[in-house]
């Protein structure tokens, strides 16, 4: 399947600027970068109650709640940037479509970042944060409310990696996960030039995230957990992009998921590239990719007082 014309359209207008690899600056040159691309791409927020700062787990947050009375129940949600660029400001977009649409306290993390602070520092704040929203459900979001996480691209990697060690857990969305940071799925020899992922951007990311890490470490990429580990896992939604590195690795996870009998459900969109979902004010399929993931969240969730009907985007592109 060709690229999404709209995706296309990202890409020749990344070219225009002649922007160097990312794999050839300081990871500070490209946090400046993302950040400036962030705030040129940012749509319209959607509305919702409140948005305040807080610490969850001793890292500090942002708490989004959507309008209503509720009870709510709660999404942790970890931003991407290969565990070295982005943050939850950056996030704060997504984190508003989620609330808003799923009626979801949304709890974002600032987890420290490498090289900085390589592994096990990412993983080991979103472990806290995780567990602290469990303990503190009904101050966040009322009487009865449950847990679900989730992320893309880095941080759909720890939420697939929280989701194994942190008990309690209604449900999971990953967004083009990251799952086995060896980086050995063939899908990295087909997209390796010309994508806002590459191949041999991922290597830039994971080496400087790992440091002395195994990248077989469950912690590191869940594609490689036991499979009693697996089976303890609660449901999942994962997201593939058809012209992403990731592609095959996220499926692969999916797979290894359902072979544990976790219940499962992969929305692949072959013509995509890694990002989209998160890019919806400029590729429309990925403000589709996004209401579909809502729509299983809640239904794995189920709803809350404050019910609201939310759009179900299955189109593929």
């Amino acid at each position: 399947m060709p690229l999404d014309s709209d995706a296309a359209a990202v890409l020749s207008a990344m070219e225009a600027q002649g922007l160097p690899p990312m794999e050839t600056l300081t990871p500070q040159e490209v946090r400046d970068r993302t950040a400036a691309a962030a705030a040129l791409s940012a749509g319209p927020d959607a509305p919702v109650a409140s948005v305040v700062e807080r610490e969850l787990g001793g890292v500090p947050c942002l708490v989004v709640t959507p309008e209503g009375t509720g009870p709510f129940h709660v999404l942790v949600w970890l931003h991407g940037g290969g565990w070295v660029i982005g943050s939850a400001d950056q996030s704060l977009h997504s984190a508003k479509d989620l609330a808003a649409g799923a009626g979801v306290v949304v709890v974002v993390p600032e987890y420290r970042l490498a090289p900085e602070h390589p592994f096990p520092a990412a993983f080991d704040d979103a472990v806290a944060v995780t567990r602290a929203a469990i303990d503190h459900a009904p101050a966040l979001g009322g009487p009865g409310a449950k847990v679900a996480v989730g992320g893309d691209s880095a941080g759909g990697n720890l939420a697939a990696a929280v989701a194994l060690v942190v008990p309690g857990l209604s449900y999971q969305i990953l967004a083009y996960p990251v799952t086995d940071a060896t980086m050995s799925h063939p899908s990295y020899t087909r997209v390796e030039t010309g994508y806002i992922l590459t191949a041999a951007a991922m290597e830039w990311f994971v080496d400087l995230y790992l440091r002395d890490g195994d990248p077989t470490d469950p912690r590191i990429s869940p594609h490689f957990a036991s499979d009693d580990d697996l089976a303890a896992a609660c449901p999942a939604h994962v997201v593939i992009a058809g012209y992403d590195p990731l592609a095959d690795e996220g499926a692969a996870y999916a797979q290894r998921l359902r072979d544990a009998g976790v219940p499962v459900t992969v929305a692949r969109y072959d013509g995509q590239m890694h990002g989209f979902v998160t890019m919806g004010t400029m590729i429309p399929t990925g403000a589709a990719a996004m209401d579909e993931a809502i729509e299983h969240l809640r239904t794995a969730l189920g709803a809350a007082a404050d019910d609201r009907p939310v759009s179900s985007g299955t189109e593929r592109a």
